[in-house]
């Protein structure tokens, strides 16, 4: 298992840690980090902020696939079960210290939100 040398500067306790950990802590957390993050303007808390509201976005559009009966809850059901899988998958990322997108959507958080 060895790592490459872009993982391993990436690694090395950022700047910006908490911060980026915090923003996957709920939807306040994630407005928190944003705050916070304003004006130091940490490159690690902006790329794990884009990745938690990108979370959160498809969250959303999963509750509201929810409303259609039968079809829309079994769709939800499966959503969810990914999304905690992505979610866990980036809260692991930001305590190691990692720029890593969230598996499956993530690399298209960073496309939509590449202006924010």
């Amino acid at each position: 298992m060895e790592e490459t040398k872009e993982n391993l500067a990436v690694s090395v306790n950022p700047e910006g840690k908490t911060e980026a950990i915090i923003a996957y802590i709920t939807v306040i957390g994630l407005i928190i980090a944003f705050v916070m993050n304003n004006e130091k303007k940490y490159p690690f808390t902006k790329f794990h902020i884009k990745q938690s509201l990108g979370l959160v976005v498809v969250g959303l559009v999963l509750v509201i696939i929810s409303l259609i009966p039968i079809l829309g809850w079994i769709i939800y059901l499966i959503g969810l079960v990914v999304m905690i899988y992505m979610w866990v998958m980036g809260l692991i990322h930001a305590v190691n210290g990692r720029m890593e997108p969230v598996p499956i959507l993530g690399d298209q958080f960073e496309e939509w939100f590449k202006n924010f």
